[in-house]
Parts: structure tokens; C-alpha cells; sequence
């Protein structure tokens, strides 16, 4: 082979390593991914099921460096957390039953509205579900035990020990992700969807009627979403309710990057 040939081989393989190499690496946006253990279990989870990814948080940076960085990524993660403001769905009178966070209200309303513009993939998990219905015109129970009762135990003092039960609804991306009638997840929320949003439907539900979790009601031309109200990334990451949320997902944050790099 001739040193011209040579050079201009060289030259491919490492533009072809490197296109390769930018195709792996995926970037994901935390709504909020920092601050405690809980909150870095996002991370720690979505990377035990593919290393090839780089988590961002948005909470802990200024909006406007929060909306560039969204801008980047690959796939957005509306995380757990405090109460969304009630005034948000007409009910201000219940805001002293609720612990509130008005920035972060802020921050992921706008974050929504922007990953929608994108067609990023979407996973709201806990609180992320709830402000996704609410995002989408629905509305919350404020307070369970007060509201609905204690049938099911929705919440205890060790999050890592209460579960109960779901039953999952055979129409939905749910079932087929799991292959599953019915599991167990776990519980740590004393909130959850009240009026759902035009734009939902239910996948799953507790014995007690709690919408557990959502995704579109009609898919076409929309990008993925699928909302929880039990925390995967707390469950044994083998179990379908973890493992099948996490791979599909991150399956959709792939399809979304390599659209991406075909276009550029």
C-alpha cells in the first residue's frame, strides 16, 4: 500500500472510531439529580444499565444555563421530590398541606415545554409523573390519607421497606415492557394524579384506585414518554418494574441521538 493510501486510511478509521464513539455516548437531563442519595440514584441507576451515558443536572445550575444544557442532551428524567404548587391546578386554598419548592415548579414547566418543542424521550418518575398530569392540564390529590384513605399504605418512615401492589392495564407500552398482569413496586408518595389529563391515559393502578402509572393516550407523532409513580431506580434493578422502565427508555434516548447525528 502506498503512503498516500496509508494516510488516507488512518485518516477514516479514526473519523470512523470517533463517529462510532459519538454515537455511544448519550446525554440524559436530571430535573434534579444532586443534593442527596436519593437523588443520586437517578444517575447511578440509569448507568448500571448502560455505563455509556452522562447524567446533567439542571436543579443546581441558573435557568438559563439549565435550558442550554437541555438543549444538548438526549433524553430528559423528571425526577422525585417535593409537592408541585396547588395554585398550579386551582386548588391554592391546600398549599399549607403541601411542602413546596416554587423554583423547581418553575424550572420543570419550562423544562417540559422545551422537551416537547425537542422530542426528547420523557420519564417522569414520582413527582415527575404528578407534574407531567398537571403539566398536561390534570390535577392532584393533595394529600392521600387525608383525601382517600390508608387502604394502601402510599407512604412509611423507611422508604426502602413499603410496597403494595399494581395491577397493569393490557392497552398500554407498560405491559409489554414488563409482560406482566400485576407486580409489586414501592411506595413513597402522598400524593398522586387526581383529574388525568386529556393527554394521558392510565397503565396502572393500586388496589385502592391510585393512578399509578401513565403514557400517551394517542402516540402518533409524539415522542416517548412514560411516567411512574413507584421509584425504579430504588428497586432491584433486575426486576421488570426497574430493568424493562430503565432499557426502554434509554432504547428511545439512543433512536433520539442517532435521528440527531443523521441530520447533522
Amino acid at each position: 500500500m502506498k503512503i498516500k493510501q496509508k494516510i488516507i486510511f488512518i485518516f477514516a478509521f479514526i473519523f470512523l472510531i470517533s463517529a462510532c464513539s459519538e454515537q455511544r455516548t448519550i446525554k440524559i437531563a436530571l430535573s434534579k439529580g444532586k443534593g442527596s442519595l436519593s437523588y443520586e440514584k437517578y444517575a447511578n441507576w440509569l448507568k448500571s444499565i448502560n455505563e455509556k451515558i452522562e447524567c446533567f443536572d439542571l436543579y443546581h445550575i441558573n435557568f438559563d444555563s439549565a435550558m442550554n444544557v437541555l438543549n444538548e442532551c438526549d433524553g430528559l428524567i423528571l425526577t422525585g421530590g417535593p409537592d408541585v404548587h396547588p395554585g398550579r391546578y386551582d386548588k391554592i386554598h391546600d398549599t399549607i398541606r403541601c411542602e413546596i419548592d416554587e423554583y423547581r415548579d418553575s424550572l420543570e414547566f419550562a423544562i417540559i415545554r422545551k422537551a416537547l418543542d425537542k422530542n426528547l424521550p420523557i420519564l417522569g418518575i414520582c413527582r415527575g409523573q404528578q407534574i407531567l398530569n398537571v403539566a398536561f392540564g390534570g390535577s392532584l390529590i393533595v394529600d392521600i390519607p387525608q383525601d382517600i384513605g390508608t387502604d394502601v399504605n402510599h407512604r412509611c418512615d423507611n422508604p426502602d421497606s413499603c410496597f403494595h401492589r399494581i395491577k397493569i392495564q393490557k392497552n398500554s407500552m407498560l405491559y409489554r415492557l414488563v409482560s406482566l398482569n400485576e407486580g409489586v413496586v414501592n411506595s413513597n408518595h402522598h400524593q398522586a394524579i387526581g383529574k388525568l389529563s386529556d393527554e394521558l391515559m392510565v397503565t396502572s393502578l393500586t388496589d385502592d384506585g391510585i393512578i399509578e402509572s401513565v403514557e400517551w393516550k394517542d402516540k402518533v407523532n409524539k415522542p416517548f414518554l412514560l411516567a411512574v409513580q413507584w421509584h425504579p431506580e430504588r428497586l432491584d434493578r433486575n426486576i421488570p418494574f426497574s430493568l424493562a422502565i430503565g432499557e426502554a427508555f434509554l432504547d428511545n434516548v439512543y433512536k433520539y441521538r442517532n435521528n440527531k447525528l443523521t441530520k447533522k
